[in-house]
């Protein structure tokens, strides 16, 4: 039995032996509330792993469910964004029709590998709303966000990686094992999880295999090769930062969570400066009081444009 179901089963059990009120139980833990059904909580704001929230979205799109302990899977949608949603069978939910909105109330944020979702389960209650109604969604939003930075770091679980073979699972295995569905042997996949740096801040980016693909030429076919010759699924990730480290990317994409899902992607490392450099680097010299010769806005062009050494988060 997986951990999370055994932990469950456990739970429920000793709930019912000491005659708790549940209803009394899982309100304790949703101390943290976040919306109502008079503001909901907009899905860019869903981004806390485990919290009980209320939000208004559309219908967007249904997919077919792999599996009878899911009644509908798909994805919702307001004006801040989208968002992954399942209900499960057992909950006894409604059936949801595409572009049609509702109001969530008591559904759960869950988390994993960066990406967000939203769980409808039996005490969620769903709310109906007509389409020509005041509270009917419009315009779906994509949260697009572009970011210009210096690739710093590749974070652990980068390269190749296997995941869950479950259809409506996309957990990576770990030792062997899906946290949520046990012994797995796991299907191949290729990504990378890196964080740019602007100078003043730093993003978290997910690259998918197509994007991985992009940045450094290497497949996922390729991506196992490697592995295979070296014996050693490491040997992947060693090689991504070797070639990635140092170098500057324009991305753009979705935020889910705290990661920007690169769509798009560009190498900028002819870009030794961002917009407006030339005034940074008069008010420095002027701060510092330098009139003499030597350095100066001009011929800062002169310095180098790329950069082959490691950077840290904020000093690029």
């Amino acid at each position: 039995m997986p951990r999370n179901a055994a932990f469950d089963s456990v739970r429920n059990h000793v709930l019912k032996e000491a005659d708790v009120d549940t209803e009394a139980f899982w309100a304790s833990l949703r101390g943290g509330d976040q919306g109502t059904t008079e503001e909901p909580l907009p899905l860019s704001e869903c981004t806390t792993d485990g919290a009980w929230v209320t939000v208004r979205a559309k219908i967007v799109e249904l997919w077919d469910p792999r599996e009878d302990s899911i009644h509908q899977v798909g994805l919702v949608g307001d004006e801040s964004g989208r968002m992954k949603f399942v209900a499960w069978t057992k909950s006894n939910p409604p059936v949801l029709e595409e572009d049609t909105t509702y109001t969530f109330k008591d559904v759960v944020v869950d988390e994993y590998d960066g990406n967000y979702s939203l769980k409808i389960n039996s005490r969620s209650e769903i709310i109906e709303h007509a389409r020509d109604s005041p509270e009917a969604i419009g315009t779906v939003g994509t949260m697009t966000t572009v970011y210009e930075g210096v690739f710093v770091a590749i974070q652990s679980q980068s390269g190749l990686i296997k995941r869950c073979t479950d259809p409506e699972c996309t957990r990576v295995i770990q030792q062997g094992e899906c946290s949520e569905h046990g012994p797995n042997e796991g299907e191949f996949d290729l990504r990378i999880k890196g964080v740019l740096d602007d100078g003043e801040s730093v993003q978290e980016c997910l690259f998918t295999a197509g994007m991985t693909e992009v940045v450094t030429g290497i497949d996922l076919e390729t991506a196992m090769e490697m592995a295979s010759d070296a014996l050693d699924l490491t040997v992947v990730e060693r090689r991504l930062t070797e070639m990635l480290i140092g170098r500057r990317f324009t991305v753009e994409g979705p935020l889910l969570g705290r990661y920007l899902l690169v769509d798009e992607v560009t190498d900028s490392s002819n870009r030794a400066f961002a917009q407006g450099y030339h005034d940074a680097v008069d008010d420095l010299l002027s701060e510092y009081g330098y009139y003499g010769p030597g350095l100066t806005a001009e011929n800062i062009e002169d310095l180098p444009q790329t950069y082959d050494a490691p950077v840290a988060a904020g000093g690029n």
